[in-house]
């Protein structure tokens, strides 16, 4: 494993949002989900595809807090065009669990 600098680990900006809208992905490779995310006044409301299906439907995604990575430069997977990267981790089975809020945090915060 490689080391960073603190410095390094501050440039990304990591960022609380929440699920405002999710769309079925049907053109994407693997299943996946279109997210539309809101991140608050400063940032505004974001588009992220993420590959939730096997974990999660769309209704249990509606309204769930989120953290993603703001900074990055957008990505087009396939027609669609994703602004940030919501964060997971994998399970026992390889698929994505959300990294989430475990209670309601106002939108926008920065992880630190």
């Amino acid at each position: 494993m490689s080391t960073i600098s603190y410095e390094d680990f501050e440039s990304v900006d990591i960022r609380v949002g929440q699920i405002i809208d999710v769309q079925d992905f049907p053109e994407a490779r693997k299943p996946a989900y279109k997210l539309t995310i809101d991140f608050g006044e400063e940032i505004g409301v974001k588009k992220s595809s993420a590959q939730l299906p096997t974990n999660y439907n769309r209704d249990e995604l509606k309204g769930k807090q989120v953290l993603a990575v703001v900074n990055f430069a957008p990505r087009q997977i396939g027609p669609f065009m994703s602004e940030v990267l919501t964060l997971g981790i994998p399970d026992g089975k390889g698929e994505c669990m959300l990294i989430t809020t475990d209670k309601d945090v106002p939108l926008g915060g920065k992880l630190y």
